[in-house]
């Protein structure tokens, strides 16, 4: 074997400092937002709109993030999202992944079709379908309901995850199933005991896609809730703008405060994001 096989061809020094300062640039214009935020929610209301750079500023309260927590319903916004984003992931990722595996592996009557379609209501945007959805909503009697702000979050994640997943089952070996079947595991043990565990970067990417879907919405949830009991945290938002007066200190603490669950989520389920197709599951 050569000497330069054991090396592998790098980039040039200049290509590596484009990249570098590229990159550095982009996080940048992205932390600065968050930053901005962040020093926004630490300052006292006398000091709200200083033109001061410091992230944290001088004479920096926590009495924003107080306000937040004591004096305004977030916790109630906060549980009251994580109720229904939680049921919408978990009930979206059950139906999208067996319908996706039933895709494709399985030949049927309709299969295209049937993708096609999935694929068409995507094109529909959710305000066309507000009135139909609160009257077909009002008239099951499932207005003012939390948890039926799932139906609609359901039937939109759905066929998004199903295209999703059909894709990532697309590319698992048939083989490994059919190892499976000869052993005499059945369709469904193969399904949940080789097919998701192989399929954890897609089913992580639908269940991030699922969760934000029903956290950060707002216009359906704004016509099918009008109790401020059952206000999710975009509905609970809303309320901190007032007409000539609008807390900015207490609304910058809600804002860093929400999206706490949905770092912890992404942190969780980042880890299978990256990962090999079939990593230890045919031995050598």
């Amino acid at each position: 074997m050569r000497k330069s096989d054991y090396f592998e061809r790098t980039d040039s020094k200049i290509k590596i400092l484009f990249i570098y300062i590229t990159l550095i640039i982009m996080s940048l214009l992205a932390i600065y937002p968050v930053l901005n935020i962040l020093s926004s929610s630490l300052r006292p209301s006398n000091q709200l709109f200083s033109t001061s750079l410091k992230i944290i500023p001088e004479n920096a309260s926590l009495m924003n993030f107080k306000t937040a927590i004591f004096k305004k319903p977030l916790v109630r916004w906060i549980l009251n999202s994580m109720i229904v984003s939680f049921i919408s992931m978990f009930i979206s990722i059950v139906f999208s992944a067996t319908s996706a595996y039933a895709f494709s592996r399985y030949k049927f009557l309709g299969k295209k079709s049937g993708m096609i379609i999935l694929l068409v209501t995507q094109m529909f945007p959710a305000a066309m379908l507000l009135l139909p959805l609160n009257i077909l909503l009002t008239n099951m009697g499932l207005s003012e309901k939390l948890w039926a702000l799932t139906i609609p979050y359901i039937s939109s994640s759905v066929p998004f995850s199903i295209w999703l997943l059909k894709g990532y089952f697309d590319t698992i070996p048939t083989s490994i199933e059919e190892s499976a079947y000869v052993d005499g595991a059945s369709v469904l043990t193969t399904f949940y005991k080789i097919v998701l565990p192989l399929s954890k970067p897609a089913l992580a990417v639908a269940s991030i896609f699922c969760f934000m879907n029903s956290w950060s919405e707002y216009i359906v949830a704004r016509v099918l809730i009008h109790d401020e009991r059952l206000y999710t945290l975009p509905l609970g938002l809303v309320t901190l703008q007032g007409q000539y007066n609008t807390e900015w200190g207490v609304y910058s603490a809600c804002a860093i405060l929400t999206s706490i669950p949905v770092m912890i989520i992404f942190s969780y389920l980042s880890k299978y994001l990256i990962g090999g197709l079939t990593i230890g599951s045919i031995k050598e």
